[in-house]
């Protein structure tokens, strides 16, 4: 499938956008699609982009304060009663502080409550370790019936908002809080489920999920002026996992990175070092959070600090790929 990828991807006229604007504008837009849909706040309305919503529809919007466990619990309620609730708040807070109310009252009962994570990864910068979640990944793709979703930049959070909406299913979305390259346009495909080859490779494929893409996309532009020609997969969608471009992409080039804003323990390149040990064994090297957490900083600085900036991420994979050998079926 072609992907359209903005033709100032790498030049200073890239436009920069937090992805939870996007989401902003795309819960507004369901809105005015669905009547069901209701949104539900743990007092941090405007930080999520939640206001949008609430001030298009306040009658449809619920402000239960700072009580995360409340939030959740009465958005099943709410589902179960046939309205599509969405719940916003920091990530750190929502899953991190109500993981429980979201396993049984979401998940256990199958209710399509769309949980929103905003301010997750290192780009939550200043507000450092209590505020920078990078567990989230791995506590939300465990959960029975939810689906995870890390968009990789704001016009493709819009979309996914829109396609979660009418899923039918506990979804969680994972936002980033500062603002990041746009690396889509508006005719850019997005399906739940769904991976996509941005750029085509024979030697490595570097797979990278929400805003690590664009880092990909840079290390990969680095690795061809040295003769490495690495293969980009976008994967928005954690869980379910699209196996069949996946598989085929690590086929192709016989080594995989991947590349995710978050802890590789349990998160993004433990679910694809799963799929593989499965089905096509292969060498795989895990790029994020080794284990650690973050820090207070400017967003630039902590990316630098922890390795994941696409130059030296094209550093570690040229380094990577001349002790690891390429898998053969």
């Amino acid at each position: 499938m072609s992907y359209p990828l903005n033709p100032a991807l790498f030049t200073d006229d890239v436009q920069l956008d937090p992805t939870r604007a996007g989401f902003g504008r795309g819960l507004k837009a369901a809105g005015e699609a669905n009547e069901s849909i209701v949104a539900l706040c743990a007092d941090l309305t405007e930080s999520t982009q939640m206001h949008l919503f609430k001030a298009a529809f306040p009658k449809r919007f619920v402000e239960v304060g700072v009580a995360e466990q409340n939030l959740v619990t009465v958005a099943s309620g709410m589902a179960r009663a046939g309205k599509i609730p969405f719940t916003s708040s920091y990530a750190a807070f929502s899953p991190g502080r109500n993981w429980e109310q979201i396993r049984t009252t979401v998940s256990l009962n199958n209710q399509p409550v769309k949980i929103v994570g905003s301010h997750a990864g290192i780009y939550t910068g200043k507000d450092g370790a209590t505020h920078q979640m990078l567990e989230d990944i791995a506590l939300m793709r465990v959960l029975p019936n939810m689906v995870v979703v890390a968009p990789g930049d704001s016009i493709e959070a819009e979309k996914a908002t829109l396609a979660i909406a009418e899923n039918g299913l506990p979804s969680y979305i994972r936002l980033a809080r500062e603002k990041t390259p746009v690396f889509s346009l508006d005719d850019s495909p997005f399906e739940i489920g769904k991976a996509y080859v941005l750029k085509e490779g024979t030697d490595v494929a570097l797979m990278g999920t929400g805003t690590m893409t664009y880092q990909l996309l840079l290390a990969a532009k680095i690795l061809a002026e040295h003769g490495i020609n690495a293969e980009v997969v976008h994967v928005p969608t954690i869980k379910p996992l699209d196996e069949e471009t996946i598989l085929a992409s690590a086929q192709r080039n016989g080594r995989v990175v991947t590349a995710e804003e978050a802890q590789v323990i349990g998160g993004f390149g433990s679910a694809i070092t799963e799929l593989l040990s499965e089905k096509l064994p292969m060498p795989v090297k895990r790029i994020g959070m080794q284990d650690r957490f973050g820090e207070s900083g400017d967003p630039k600085d902590l990316f630098k600090a922890f390795g994941l900036t696409g130059e030296q991420i094209a550093e570690q994979v040229a380094e990577w790929t001349k002790t690891t050998h390429r898998y053969h079926q």
